[in-house]
């Protein structure tokens, strides 16, 4: 149960649709005193009149803040490449760090990356609120994805802080190293290792990148890698919440005109690689009867996992075919091999499984049939779901209602941190409309009345979070 900021937090006035009216000669009763104790704020006749206006959001800041970060970037603008461990990504670090300094949080670096700037609370010695995203971004991406959840949790410290809103939990800032898998084939690495996964750890021992570069050089490149990876692990129960402000990634919001999306469950992705082999030949004097096409194996498979994924019933079920690799990779050759990374995710683990299981029967028919090798079938990653805390869900709808803002329950059907910090403490995520749902792509777009609400809500529930 959520107790009404709005009615315990006078200076704060956050409750846009009821406008605090203040007798100038309100005397100092047993009520105001209970209200400062309670809120940790001394109480102020005055208020505000305009309390829709009471908690402010610099957008221009905000909006110069996404431009500057994009401009760290290893391709032309209006694209953004920022890549784990590169130059570009050792320098938009330095940026975050800079402005949670300028915030006034103090902040620190783990054996990864992982950066954290932290506002201590009254009782610093009771669990956290975290929130955050990440900033590093694919090739020829967009400006907005992961940059928008961590740029907008520093503006919402300063904007409850602007307030003279005093937390009782400490408020925590994570900026999540390396949430696309893009140099090391791991997806959420930061997260993943917060979440305690030995098994990452382990992997990160051998692990290098298409340049032969292992993992412990890269880190290292960085200034970081000087402590065992274990160090990075946290417990479970060490945040009493995280909530993740992020750009939707699809158009529903857009669509239909929602201000906020409150994220109830985030769909449970798993990765698998498929190697085929076959006979290659020339493309002339190799008849069609005799062949053993390992292309042509693969572009079947990749027609077996759309077929497997629409059979599951569900709209929730999808599965791509993100990576196919042919060898030797010309036109007047037989493909002797073919490599396939397929992508499959849902919101019910047993319905993605099951998937899975029919995309591995495929592979084995389609290489018997075809008389071609299945070298590999491997399945790198299965991870569960994750649900939002009920706690959260509450929180960030009283937030969006307070602050007259439509709202809509959702799934994520995007892989985020979120889903690696559930495994530490209760989790939410705000989402905000993009255009169009593009992401991963330079048309990336936030309009900034999208982001200064989602700031908005995120600064409120985090108040809201923090006091209970």
């Amino acid at each position: 149960m959520f107790v009404n900021l709005s009615t315990l937090l006078f200076p704060l006035c956050f409750v846009a649709s009821f406008p605090l009216i203040l007798s100038q000669k309100h005397e100092y009763d047993s009520t105001i005193k209970t209200m400062e104790e309670f809120s940790g704020y001394p109480f102020q006749e005055h208020g505000f009149k305009d309390s829709s206006s009471a908690l402010s959001v610099d957008i221009q800041s905000l909006q110069r803040q996404i431009d500057e970060l994009a401009s760290f970037s290893d391709t032309p603008a209006p694209s953004v490449t920022r890549v784990l461990y590169s130059e570009k990504d050792v320098l938009a670090r330095r940026y975050i760090k800079n402005l949670m300094g300028l915030a006034g949080l103090s902040v620190k670096e783990d054996a990864v990356g992982n950066i954290f700037g932290r506002w201590e609370g009254s009782e610093p010695e009771i669990a956290a609120v975290s929130t955050g995203s990440h900033i590093d971004a694919i090739p020829y991406s967009g400006k907005y994805d992961g940059v928008v959840g961590v740029l907008g949790a520093i503006e919402a410290i300063n904007a409850l802080k602007r307030l003279g809103f005093k937390p009782k939990r400490s408020l925590e800032v994570i900026m999540f190293t390396s949430e696309e898998p893009t140099r090391f084939g791991i997806s959420c690495l930061g997260s993943r290792l917060l979440a305690g996964s030995k098994e990452l750890a382990e992997r990160l021992e051998t692990t290098v990148d298409n340049q032969d570069i292992s993992f412990s050089d890269a880190a290292r490149f960085s200034g970081y890698a000087h402590e065992d990876v274990s160090t990075v692990f946290l417990n479970e129960g060490h945040y009493h919440a995280f909530i993740e402000l992020h750009i939707e990634q699809g158009p529903i919001l857009e669509e239909e005109g929602i201000s906020i999306g409150v994220v109830t469950a985030i769909a449970s992705p798993a990765s698998i690689k498929v190697d085929f082999e076959g006979n290659g030949g020339h493309a002339g004097a190799v008849l069609m009867p005799m062949r053993n096409d390992a292309g042509l194996a693969a572009a079947e498979l990749s027609l077996a996992v759309e077929k497997h994924v629409l059979e599951s019933g569900s709209i929730d079920t999808v599965g791509t075919v993100g990576i196919l690799e042919l060898h030797p990779g010309a036109i007047n050759s037989i493909p002797s091999k073919s490599h396939l990374e397929i992508d499959t995710r849902d919101i019910d683990e047993k319905r993605r499984n099951k998937v899975i299981e029919k995309i591995h029967q495929s592979a084995l028919n389609i290489s018997r049939n075809r008389g071609v090798k299945l070298s590999e079938f491997k399945i790198i990653n299965q991870d569960p779901p994750a649900l939002s805390e009920d706690l959260i869900i509450k929180a960030t709808e009283s937030a969006c209602k307070e602050l007259t803002l439509s709202h809509k329950k959702m799934i994520s059907r995007a892989y985020h941190d979120s889903l690696f910090m559930a495994r530490i403490s209760p989790m939410g995520m705000i989402f905000i409309p993009c255009y169009k749902g593009y992401s991963h792509k330079p048309e990336e777009f936030a309009a900034p009345v999208d982001v200064a609400n989602g700031v908005r809500v995120l600064a409120l529930t985090l108040a809201k979070l923090s006091l209970t």
